[in-house]
């Protein structure tokens, strides 16, 4: 893979998706059997199937996608629960002069559920270990929109790793590649869309900025 493919992808520090998740929790989980889905909502096929979001322990994530699977397969309920997905996506980060690529969770705390909701498969869901409830309004999980789905699976499908920018304007960084390698700066810019950051290093007594690409730098 092109590593300029991969440079032209970029990602906030990790903050970015907490917030976001924090942002989703915010919203109810019911706590008991879901009110009757009517009107059909724009998510769902003309079967009835859909995404839908599931709030779990962060950290657990994998943990209940295995336990999810097996009480499906046990209980029978494949016609009803198709598919679980833990949404995760490659990303590159440089750590002590080093890059290298980890996968990471899109949404921590979450998993999202294709099924057709209906009593019994919200009950195999929501009694699962380690899950807390659907997202959605009241007693009713709400699925996911078609452009949200498709949003999360091109995070999942991207050619190139996105990189992690742990630093923020003003911060201090040290300089991994290039002619200014080793020197030491304050970051005076950053460009998201070019995957630039301005580096204002002393050189020669003088204060100069210094255009550099994400992965050339560090947080010190």
């Amino acid at each position: 893979m092109p590593e300029n493919d991969q440079e032209n992808q970029i990602i906030e520090e990790t903050e970015v998706d907490e917030v976001a998740a924090d942002v989703m929790a915010d919203l109810p989980a019911e706590e008991s059997q879901p009110e009757p889905a009517s009107p059909k909502y724009e998510g769902e096929d003309e079967e009835g199937r859909a995404w839908y979001v599931v709030h779990c322990y962060s950290g657990y994530e994998n943990k209940v996608h295995h336990n999810l699977l097996q009480r499906i397969e046990s209980m029978g309920m494949q016609d009803r629960i198709f598919d679980v997905v833990v949404p995760t996506e490659e990303e590159i980060e440089v750590k002590e002069g080093k890059r290298r690529t980890v996968e990471r969770r899109v949404f921590p705390g979450y998993i999202i559920v294709n099924l057709a909701l209906t009593e019994e498969s919200w009950y195999v869901v929501r009694n699962t270990p380690g899950v807390t409830g659907f997202v959605g309004m009241g007693n009713t999980p709400i699925p996911l929109r078609p452009e949200e789905v498709a949003h999360i699976v091109k995070r999942m499908e991207a050619d190139a790793p996105r990189i992690k920018v742990t630093f923020r304007i003003g911060e201090r960084v040290r300089i991994v590649e290039g002619p200014f390698k080793d020197f030491h700066g304050g970051v005076a810019e950053l460009d998201m869309d070019r995957a630039k950051v301005r580096v204002m290093v002393n050189f020669f007594g003088r204060e100069t900025p210094v255009e550099l690409d994400f992965l050339q730098v560090e947080k010190m």
